[in-house]
């Protein structure tokens, strides 16, 4: 990279500032969060090459349930990883099974796990949101279960939820604010929109910390549906609002996760900002990714990328 840093505005700007977002921008990709998916497979691609001082997070699927990635969860914490599993909501019965996996997650032991509501359009039980699952969640930490815990985290939109009205996703923040630790962002393609959003999150008052959700090195035509694909596709009110990072990765090397960093490295950089680092979406790719984010960081610090 040059002397020079780009804004989430894409003003380039110099000298101190462009080292200060740099050298941000270096700590970021010095310890993200990966996320992976409960494949077969996946596991061993981990080891392989990522860090053991990088965090892992497991993602669920509706069609396959809720096993494969705790099962996953455990795999990676015997194999000396920050294992940290996705608990959606929807795949998850009653009260009985969370007690079960919050259990299992403190025998790993998991000191961190990740709430969401899931894809799944109905629930398989109980629980219909991430709201209804952090509250039972809290009960059961009050009774002695997962008390070891240390952190929860929670989804946050950038552009918006596909069937879920703004005002509502804020509601439901505010209301998890006190029981969760952090914030993720959704994978966004637009750094305008993603300081926007960071600057509503702090003028409503929401002060979780905020690790800001982007696409690692994947096939453009492949990361095209995955981002067509997230939440309902078919909401012309959500495709209107990703439609700029849409168009982007329809154009000839539209997508390229250095680019989309140089720009929201104001974000890194900014001590007033809630933003503390970055949560990588490998999908389905963890060695090209791993190789992309060594050569970001050998790029920034001038050291020489490690194998892997």
């Amino acid at each position: 990279m040059t002397d020079s840093a780009t804004t989430a505005g894409g003003v380039m700007s110099s000298g101190s500032t462009g080292q200060r977002r740099r050298e941000a921008l270096a700590r970021a990709l010095r310890r993200p969060r990966y996320e992976v998916l409960p494949l077969a497979g996946t596991a061993d691609q981990v080891e392989q090459h990522v860090p053991r001082d990088l965090p892992v997070t497991v993602t669920a699927s509706p069609g396959h349930g809720i096993e494969p990635t705790l099962s996953l969860t455990e795999t990676l914490v015997r194999r000396g990883f920050q294992a940290v599993p996705h608990l959606a909501a929807r795949l998850v019965r009653d009260e009985a099974q969370l007690t079960e996996i919050l259990q299992r997650m403190e025998q790993a032991p998991v000191r961190d796990v990740f709430v969401v509501a899931g894809d799944g359009q109905r629930p398989v039980g109980d629980f219909t949101d991430s709201l209804a699952l952090l509250t039972a969640m809290q009960r059961l930490r009050q009774a002695g279960v997962g008390r070891r815990l240390e952190r929860v985290g929670v989804a946050g939109y950038p552009q918006g939820h596909p069937i879920i009205a703004d005002e509502e996703l804020t509601r439901a923040l505010h209301a998890k604010q006190p029981l969760s630790s952090y914030l993720v962002s959704q994978m966004c393609f637009d750094p305008r929109a993603v300081s926007a959003w960071v600057t509503q999150m702090m003028e409503l008052g929401l002060r979780m910390p905020v690790h800001l959700g982007v696409a690692g090195v994947v096939d453009q035509r492949r990361l095209l549906r995955i981002a067509t694909r997230i939440g309902v596709g078919s909401s012309a009110q959500f495709l209107r609002k990703h439609r700029y990072g849409l168009v982007r990765l329809a154009l000839p090397g539209g997508y390229r996760p250095d680019r989309l960093l140089r720009q929201l490295a104001v974000e890194l950089a900014e001590p007033a900002r809630p933003v503390v680092g970055l949560h990588i979406y490998t999908l389905g790719d963890v060695a090209a990714t791993e190789r992309w984010r060594r050569r970001a960081l050998a790029g920034l610090t001038g050291d020489e990328p490690r194998n892997g």
